[in-house]
């Protein structure tokens, strides 16, 4: 069992910068991959950022390309998003999730534990 607890939402003027956290339970961390969804009011659930376990190899939404950044601690059983250069747009609720390596890392029914969510909201 892997516990996700996310945090550093808020809100922030466009151009901005917010990092978000997620703090996993567990003594299994280092065998995850982890990841980073949003969802928009109305919207499906959207890939953002993944990252391997061992935080070597990181992938990116397009939309998330440039601007975000994804890195973890596995010393701390924390994964973190950096988010600059903010837009409306990313307007979300933000999710972290983690599952055991393998299969397509942007599909979130791929991932096995997810945490709360966090509010991001960007003000024009």
């Amino acid at each position: 069992q892997m516990q996700l607890v996310e945090s550093g939402g808020g809100l922030v003027q466009a151009g901005g910068s917010l990092r978000l956290s997620c703090a996993a339970s567990g003594r299994t961390f280092t065998t995850y991959v982890m990841a980073w969804f949003r969802q928009a009011p109305g919207k499906e659930r959207m890939f953002v950022a993944y990252i391997s376990s061992g935080g070597f190899i990181t992938k990116y939404a397009d939309s998330a390309k440039g601007r975000f950044t994804t890195s973890r601690d596995n010393a701390k059983n924390t994964v973190y998003l950096q988010m600059n250069s903010l837009k409306p747009e990313d307007t979300a609720v933000y999710y972290c999730a983690a599952k055991s390596p393998g299969g397509e890392y942007e599909k979130d029914y791929h991932y096995r534990y997810w945490g709360q969510g966090t509010q991001v909201t960007v003000s024009s």
